[in-house]
C-alpha cells in the first residue's frame, strides 16, 4: 500500500512560533577536544550527589513531588522566607518562561537589555508578547536608565541578568536600586542570577554587584531567579528556583507544565547543599574563578578587548571577524558559542583548554586588530 499524497494545506501555526528559531545548543565537542559553549561546570559530579540521584532511580515509578517540598523548604531556611515564597522548576529558564506567562501576552511588552541570554526572545514570542530590547553600553553592560525609559503602559515584565550572559559583566548594587525606584511598582522585575556563585568582590571603578539575596522582601514586585545548572554542576538535571512575593509565584505556580521538577533533581539539588558537599563545590566555583581571571588577564595581555567576567565565562568582542574566530577555534578542538556578528562566548572549562585557546588566539590577534571593535 503507497502512503496518500500530501494535500498541500498545512496546519495553521501561529506565524511569530513558525518563525521562531528554536533554541541552538552548542556543537558536541570532538572525542579529543573541549566543549567551552554551554558554561557547563567542567567538575565531575561530587560521589555523594551521584549517590543521592542514583537512590532516586528506586521509586522511577512514582509520579515525583512536582512541588519540591524539602528542596524549598531548604532554600526558604537559607533564605530567610517562607517554603511558599520558593519555586522550584526545571531550570531557572522554565521559570522564566512560567513568570513571563503569568504576565505578559499579546499587546503586551517583556524590556531587557541586549544583547544577554539568547532565550529571552524565544520565551517573550512564545507568551504571544513583544520583546523590547536594549542595547547594551559600550562596556558590554547594562544601560538601566535605558532600560527604564523604554518602559511604557504596555510593558508588563522587565529582565535584568546579572552578571550578564553572555558578555560576563555585572549590574552594581546601586545602579539596580535606582533602576527599581524609576520603574512602576505594579511592573514585575525579573533579576536573572543564574551565575551569582562566580562573582568576586573585586575592586573595580563600575562599583559592588548586585545581590537579589540582599533585596529580598524589599520590592513586591521583585523576583530573583538561581540555578544548580552552573556552580553545583547539575546542568543535566534540569534545576532551578526562585524567591519572591507570595502572589507572583502563585501566579508562576499556574503556568508551569505539571509535574516538570524530577525526584532526581530534588535528591542531586539537596545533596548538593549539603554543607561538606557545598563546601567542595564552592572550592571548585574558586578554581573556575582563578582560571577565568588568569585567562582574562592573558587575552588582555595579547590585545583583546575583552571585558572584566563575572561568570564562568569569558566575552570575546570579535566583531566581524567572529565566525573566522569560532572556525579556527573549532578546527583546534575547542567548541565555543558563536554570535556573529557580535562576538564568542567562551566558557571556562579544564585547564589544559586554556592553553589551547591561548595558543590560537595568540596567532590570530594580530592579523584581526583593525576588525575588532575598541
Amino acid at each position: 500500500m503507497t502512503a496518500p499524497e500530501p494535500t498541500g494545506a498545512g496546519v495553521r501555526l501561529r506565524p511569530e512560533i513558525a518563525s521562531l528559531p528554536p533554541y541552538r545548543q552548542g556543537r558536541p565537542a570532538p572525542a579529543d577536544g573541549f566543549k567551552l559553549s554551554s558554561n557547563e561546570n567542567p567538575f565531575d559530579p561530587l560521589p555523594s550527589v551521584v549517590e543521592a540521584i542514583s537512590a532516586s532511580a528506586k521509586y522511577v515509578n512514582r509520579y515525583p513531588d512536582a512541588s519540591a517540598l524539602p528542596l524549598r523548604e531548604a532554600l526558604a531556611a537559607r533564605f530567610g522566607v517562607s517554603a511558599d515564597e520558593v519555586l522550584v522548576g526545571a531550570g531557572s529558564v522554565s521559570l522564566l518562561a512560567q513568570f513571563i506567562a503569568a504576565a505578559a501576552g499579546p499587546g503586551d511588552e517583556v524590556v531587557y537589555s541586549w544583547r544577554s541570554f539568547e532565550a529571552y526572545p524565544g520565551l517573550v514570542s512564545v507568551a504571544g508578547a513583544t520583546s523590547v530590547t536594549v542595547p547594551n553600553q559600550p562596556d558590554h553592560r547594562h544601560d538601566l536608565e535605558a532600560m527604564a525609559a523604554a518602559i511604557t503602559d504596555r510593558t508588563r515584565v522587565a529582565i535584568v541578568c546579572s552578571p550578564n550572559n553572555p558578555t560576563g559583566t555585572i549590574v552594581t548594587a546601586a545602579e539596580f536600586d535606582a533602576f527599581m525606584a524609576a520603574v512602576p511598582a505594579d511592573l514585575l522585575v525579573l533579576l536573572d542570577e543564574a551565575y551569582i556563585e562566580f562573582v568576586r568582590d573585586e575592586p573595580e571603578a563600575a562599583g559592588r554587584a548586585v545581590d537579589g539575596r540582599s533585596l529580598i522582601g524589599r520590592y513586591p514586585n521583585l523576583v530573583v531567579l538561581r540555578t544548580f545548572s552552573k556552580a553545583y554542576g547539575l546542568a543535566g538535571l534540569r534545576v532551578g528556583y526562585a524567591i519572591g512575593p507570595l502572589d507572583i509565584l502563585d501566579a508562576a505556580r499556574s503556568t508551569a507544565i505539571p509535574l516538570g521538577v524530577t525526584a532526581a533533581s530534588t535528591a542531586g539539588a539537596l545533596a548538593s547543599l549539603e554543607p561538606a558537599a557545598e563546601a567542595e563545590l564552592l572550592a571548585r566555583v574558586d578554581a573556575i574563578t582563578v582560571r577565568r581571571s588568569r585567562l582574562h588577564e592573558a587575552l588582555l595581555a595579547q590585545g583583546w578587548p575583552v571585558p572584566v567576567p563575572h561568570g564562568n565565562f569569558v566575552w570575546l568582542p570579535t566583531g566581524a571577524a567572529t565566525t573566522e574566530v569560532a572556525d579556527r577555534l573549532f578546527e583546534a578542538g575547542l567548541v565555543t558559542r558563536a554570535f556573529p556578528p557580535e562576538g564568542i562566548r567562551i566558557s571556562i572549562g579544564e585547564e589544559e583548554s586554556g592553553d589551547i585557546l591561548l595558543r590560537i588566539l595568540g596567532e590570530l590577534v594580530p592579523a584581526l586588530q583593525e576588525q575588532l571593535p575598541s
